[in-house]
């Protein structure tokens, strides 16, 4: 099988929770995210931050890892060999004024959405003043953060396969553009080993908030993988609040037809494939499988 891209399309609850969070001025201190119709949304740009840390601790780990490293977000190198956020991530450096200094990201993400409307609460938080100096410069304050009380949330991850680990070289003359060259700047184990990192981190969602102390999973208790012979992400609208059980079938439908092969896992239901089950399905197919990557 060849296998041209991969989308990971996810349900997981969280609980308490302002996952979009962050601690910087003017960011989103206090109140969380909602849609006109009431439900609560994480970002994308959070989205990708979360997986991009959990695909660096899974790269920390691994034994096969040689140079690599995944750059701060606000560091990105353009370095693709070594540099895995660089690579899946895109980056944009516009110093260079040229053509290679951008590179559109293979791996892209979806903000996650709550599929039903959200009950919001309001957290009263109280800083104390400690030093009873009248001179002291900090003053007593009080703030309300809000947060989310129960949500199933849906989140969604693509991965352009051939596009990893390979640069695109345009040939210009005169403004007209007359060929393109790949350049392959990793091998073929690399190229597999860092498709096996993007699959793994998206069961392995966890840093939210950009802080520590909020312990908000993102890990899944309901999932579909898609590894397609094509590019597609149509996939993406399965567990979606408005696609009907029609259009469920008929998504899963339309993947068998084009020889694609996919993992439903669902940790509460007893009679199919765990979540669990459904990755470790998945992962073990990749091995066999032909990864596309151009000539």
């Amino acid at each position: 099988m060849n296998i041209s891209s991969i989308l990971v399309t996810l349900v997981a609850p969280m609980e308490n929770h302002a996952a979009n969070r962050g601690e910087k001025l003017l960011g989103n201190a206090s109140s969380i995210k909602r849609l006109p119709d009431g439900r609560v949304y994480v970002s994308g740009q959070m989205q990708r931050h979360v997986l991009f840390r959990a695909i660096e601790r899974l790269n920390e780990l691994d034994p096969n890892r040689g140079n690599t490293y995944v750059s701060n977000g606000d560091g990105v190198t353009g370095n693709l060999s070594d540099d895995i956020r660089s690579d899946l991530g895109g980056f944009l450096i516009t110093e260079k004024g040229e053509y290679s200094g951008r590179r559109t990201a293979p791996m892209t993400a979806t903000p996650a959405t709550a599929i039903k409307k959200s009950d919001i609460g309001r957290d009263l938080l109280v800083r104390l003043k400690q030093n009873t100096n009248e001179d002291s410069d900090k003053k007593q304050a009080l703030a309300t953060n809000e947060f989310s009380q129960r949500d199933e949330m849906t989140m969604n991850f693509h991965l352009d396969v051939p596009e990893v680990g390979g640069r695109r070289e345009f040939t210009y003359e005169q403004e007209l553009h007359l060929g393109t060259k790949f350049n392959k700047m990793i091998d073929d184990k690399e190229h597999a080993r860092r498709v096996r990192l993007f699959l793994e981190g998206t069961r392995s969602m966890n840093d939210y908030a950009n802080q520590a102390r909020n312990a908000v999973s993102g890990e899944p208790t309901k999932a579909l993988i898609v590894l397609d012979t094509k590019m597609s992400r149509k996939a993406i609208r399965y567990f979606a609040m408005e696609t009907t059980e029609v259009e469920k079938a008929n998504i899963l439908k339309e993947l068998d037809a084009r020889g694609a092969k996919y993992f439903l896992g669902d940790d509460t239901n007893p009679d199919g494939d765990s979540v669990h089950e459904a990755f470790e399905k998945a992962l073990s197919s990749l091995e066999s499988a032909i990864l596309v990557r151009p000539a």
